[in-house]
């Protein structure tokens, strides 16, 4: 099975320059995993997506790296049945004239 999470669109501290540590900026947050699904054994996305906000916000990431790497740690923690994971974190508003993301995907 694959879980897809798109366009999770919240706000959050992020980043390193100054005013990105002090006023919450938007980000947006794509997510696919997959498990083997078997007895009923599933994954709620919806725990997902909150895991996933509750850690962007608690932690307050300077650098995008760093979020993605904390946030596969906890997935994959939460989550110890996950075979693949990708994640991409993207900026919509640092930059007037485009988006930046980071992204990356793991094999467990």
């Amino acid at each position: 099975m694959t879980i897809h999470i798109e366009d999770l669109i919240f706000d959050v501290i992020i980043g390193v320059l100054d005013f990105e540590r002090d006023k919450p900026q938007r980000v947006i947050i794509n997510l696919e995993a997959s498990y083997d699904y078997s007895d009923n054994k599933f994954i709620d996305y919806a725990d997902m997506v909150l895991l996933i906000q509750n850690e962007l916000k608690e932690k307050r990431y300077e650098l995008l790296e760093n979020a993605l790497i904390g946030i596969q740690k906890l997935l994959y923690t939460s989550y110890p049945q996950l075979q693949t994971l990708s994640l991409k974190i993207s900026k919509p508003d640092i930059l007037p004239q485009c988006t930046v993301s980071l992204s990356k995907t793991w094999n467990f």
